[in-house]
């Protein structure tokens, strides 16, 4: 077995591969020497970058595709029992490993920080990688999401420590046991998994549970969702909690946030002294994104203002505001919001960049049960737009739930005198906002789910 390869890891067939969370376990297992194999729906830019790293990537699934000497078939929850490959598995008697427990077994013997909360996991785990990569530090890490700068969302360093974004949706961030575990916010979302709030309390205290003794929880202490949750941990013994956010009891306390532009300068008051950084992305969630970073790292004995100096390095990762381009002065910016509090985040924050330019957002609503529950909430946030246009809602993984359809966000925003146009042919968005859009003008594409790829034909249409 080659250094590095978990037992039962060597020959490992992910079922999915191209996946954000499926394909950083694979880079990772491939650059430790492991034989990676795997299929997925379609062919894309991941696929492309695994095979460049020896993996096997078949488009498509069948049963055919698993090997027979295959170690493993790792999957997510979004994989169905009825999966041709799955269920070729069975019939091999080829265990079966979820994509938590690969991940686990990848960050067994290091410094594990492990980035949880409901909104905003993806950015600080980012973050993190950035920071101390570029502090010679050398971390492996695993995000949700590409980076900019090493365009990738995962890789495995020589370093001791190994940075990862904890999932919630599933319940599957109970599985690690880090070192220091962030909470950045705690909601109710995803409601096929989750009855209510207590459940997600009793999810997050089962993951805070999981910290190594001795170690840290960094949490927000602004946040109403994570102060209760720090309300229940206070009698914890063997557990270190340290707060951050603007509130004058904070640990780590914010003292001053400046937007500049798209760009943020922040100071914050760390055990009496102030230190003040930049961060290079806008608006207020990403700067105090960066303060939890920094304060994960002073946990580990990283001192502060080598960080703070890092983190200034942090250009953003894709999806996550990210400016695809301009053309006809109308920028393109990307935005993977997907929940109300996301989705009013990243449109402030864009208030705040763009003074006085209109703000014109295409937004595709992401999951049935998401939009039944929160439907409302979203059509709100969609009111501190200029205007909007409303797709149909992305299914994923789910199957239509009866009576339950965009109408139920577009309604909610007209009601809180939001300009909205509902659009059901895709094909058709980009006319639609290159008719809507003016010089001066930023366009905004946000969503989960495909709206990311409007963006770039918006771009064609406003070039012509």
């Amino acid at each position: 077995m080659a250094p590095g390869i978990p037992a039962a890891m060597e020959r490992p067939h992910f079922i999915g591969i191209g996946g954000a969370g499926m394909s950083g376990i694979a880079k990772i297992l491939a650059q430790r020497g492991a034989k990676v194999a795997g299929s997925d729906a379609k062919e894309s830019d991941t696929a492309a970058a695994l095979r460049a790293l020896g993996a096997t990537v078949h488009i498509g699934h069948a049963a055919g595709n698993l090997a027979d000497d295959a170690s493993c078939v790792v999957v997510s929850s979004a994989i169905r029992p009825d999966n041709p490959e799955l269920v070729r598995a069975a019939e091999l008697s080829v265990p079966v490993v979820h994509r938590s427990d690969a991940l686990a077994s990848l960050m067994g013997g290091l410094r594990a920080i492990a980035v949880a909360g409901t909104h905003g996991k993806t950015t600080t785990t980012s973050m993190l990688a950035v920071a101390l990569s570029g502090l010679g530090l050398d971390p492996s890490y695993a995000i949700g999401g590409d980076l900019d700068g090493p365009g990738t969302n995962a890789t495995h360093g020589e370093g001791e420590i190994f940075v990862a974004e904890a999932d919630e949706s599933d319940r599957s961030f109970q599985k690690y046991d880090p070192e220091v575990a962030i909470v950045l916010n705690v909601e109710l979302d995803h409601h096929a998994n989750y009855a209510s709030m207590d459940e997600i309390y009793e999810s997050f205290e089962a993951f805070t549970a999981k910290i190594v003794p001795g170690g840290t929880l960094v949490v927000s202490a602004d946040q109403p969702g994570a102060v209760e949750l720090t309300g229940r941990l206070r009698d914890r013994s063997g557990l270190n909690v340290v707060t951050y956010g603007e509130a004058e009891s904070a640990d780590v306390r914010v003292h001053r946030i400046t937007p500049r532009g798209m760009t943020s300068e922040v100071t914050i008051l760390l055990n009496g002294k102030y230190l003040t950084f930049t961060v290079s992305v806008p608006g207020r969630h990403f700067a105090l994104n960066a303060v939890a970073a920094l304060a994960s790292g002073v946990a580990l004995g990283i001192p502060a203002h080598n960080l703070a100096s890092a983190l200034g390095t942090y250009t953003g990762v894709k999806r996550r505001l990210q400016l695809k381009g301009e053309a006809a002065g109308v920028q393109v910016i990307d935005s993977y919001a997907h929940h109300p509090t996301e989705m009013a985040a990243d449109l402030e924050a864009m208030r705040g960049a763009a003074s006085d330019a209109r703000l014109l957002v295409v937004f595709q609503p992401h999951l049935f049960s998401r939009t039944q529950e929160l439907g409302t909430e979203m059509g709100r946030a969609l009111a501190l737009a200029d205007a909007s246009v409303v797709l149909d809602i992305y299914p994923a993984r789910e199957d239509p739930i009866p009576g339950i359809t965009s109408d139920l966000i577009i309604d909610a925003a007209r009601a809180a005198g939001a300009d909205v146009t509902a659009v059901h042919d895709k094909a058709a968005v980009p006319g639609v906002v290159a008719g809507m859009a003016k010089p001066g003008d930023l366009v905004l594409t946000m969503g989960a789910g495909d709206v990311t790829d409007l963006g770039p034909r918006i771009l064609d249409h406003l070039s012509s």
